[in-house]
């Protein structure tokens, strides 16, 4: 079978295609950091928590063959026969973070493929179900999201083409940079939607070797390949799990997993994630002591100048100088959008970006709007209030409603305390 530019040979044993050659995903390491950050926790202190994960394609008449499912299946067949090597433990023990005891389980772990099923579904759609325990469950996301973009690119289009725009597109970024037209940091956080493993290498490597901005990347194993920063905190699935804990109130998640990060990493990791249940609610629990105990905060969701406006106000509330904390912006960036983001704000906060899709996937072609998001843990539903409400993803609409009333319950009861 031909994709692109690569062959790939399936070949069918006991009913089940294998991959004899190019495998999208080399190394377990080929993810982002955040995954092992988050596993990390719950390790330590979540291992009696299951969930469920479900794929969406937020892309409007998006076709997935039953070539294309195919092929991603026997990508994560071969995907589920991979163990860290002795060099990539090694390389997550000089993490500073990253600590033994949860190195040497990685030792064991392995991706087990009675976790995942994957179809073709009706008129096209493709059906991706990740069942596990939590700390299992949770790795495969990136590596499916990794597979199925390759696989839908490299089939769906001509490769070569969409290579030569994206070339084309990285140069014109990177004499941007050069000639002094984008002056802002910014890290690549592009794993998710790239177009294929070897261009993710390709955009890593030419933009931290041939620009001054680019300090880092999500990607592990890009990161140990060319001996550059590896950056990452959390994600939105990390606080949703605690709405599957069943002593938690739901309006108080955001509380209990920042104790639990910072229990954790005691402020070495600590750019805290606003926008799970709101960052109205987030910022109720943002008090003086995480404040003082976290680095920065995230943006994924909402205005971006409006929320940095209420960050920057939520500080000096606290008497700290917003000059001394971060604020990093990852909500679909483009490189504009990024440099009308650093000028506004360069002078009054630390700021930086994560930019993904228009890294690692930015051609002639539109991204696939693709994603694979917790949706029960332990049996029940959990989900996700974004500060953009078409970004929210829930499978049972009775509990969505249920937390939007618990989540305005304490602000409403908040508010009266105030007045």
């Amino acid at each position: 079978m031909i994709c692109g530019t690569i062959q790939l040979i399936l070949v069918k044993e006991k009913g089940i295609f294998n991959v004899k050659l190019e495998p999208i995903v080399v190394s377990l390491l080929d993810t982002d950091l955040y995954k092992f950050n988050m596993n990390q926790v719950i390790f330590h202190k979540h291992t009696d928590l299951s969930g469920e994960y479900y794929f969406k394609c937020r892309s409007k008449d998006i076709v997935f063959t039953k070539e294309m499912a195919d092929e991603i299946n026997a990508q994560v067949n071969h995907l589920c026969g991979l163990k860290f090597t002795k060099a990539e433990l090694d390389y997550l023990r000089s993490i500073r973070f990253i600590k033994s005891d949860y190195v040497e389980f990685l030792r064991l772990w392995h991706p087990i493929r009675d976790y995942v099923e994957i179809k073709q579904a009706d008129k096209g759609e493709l059906s991706v179900t990740v069942r596990g325990p939590l700390f299992s469950a949770m790795q495969f996301e990136i590596y499916l999201l990794e597979i199925i973009n390759e696989v839908y690119f490299r089939m769906a289009f001509d490769y070569a083409a969409l290579r030569e725009s994206a070339e084309e597109r990285l140069n014109e970024k990177i004499d941007a940079f050069n000639s002094g037209r984008y002056t802002f940091s910014f890290a690549e956080f592009g794993c998710r939607r790239r177009l294929s493993r070897e261009w993710e290498d390709v955009v890593v490597k030419r933009l931290t070797s041939e620009t001054k901005n680019c300090v880092g990347t999500s990607n592990v194993y890009l990161a140990m390949k060319y001996n550059i920063t590896p950056i990452g905190t959390y994600a939105h699935e990390f606080v949703q799990m605690y709405q599957g804990i069943d002593y938690i109130p739901l309006a108080y998640t955001n509380q209990y997993a920042m104790n639990d990060w910072y229990d954790e990493y005691r402020g070495d990791n600590g750019t805290a994630l606003t926008d799970t249940i709101t960052t109205d609610l987030f910022l109720l629990d943002f008090n003086r002591s995480m404040v003082n105990n976290y680095s920065g905060v995230r943006h994924d969701s909402g205005d971006p100048f409006e929320w940095g406006e209420k960050i920057i106000a939520h500080y000096k509330k606290y008497g700290v100088d917003p000059k001394s904390k971060l604020l990093l912006f990852s909500d679909n960036l483009d490189f504009k959008r990024a440099q009308k983001l650093y000028d506004y704000f360069s002078d009054r906060a630390k700021v930086s970006f994560g930019i993904g899709t228009f890294c690692s996937n930015d051609t002639c072609e539109p991204a696939l709007n693709i994603v694979i998001k917790l949706q029960f843990v332990n049996g029940r539903p959990v989900a996700k209030l974004s500060d953009t409400p078409e970004k929210s993803m829930c499978m049972d609409e009775d509990y969505l409603e249920y937390l939007k009333r618990s989540v305005a319950f304490r602000m409403d009861r908040e508010k009266r305390k105030i007045n």
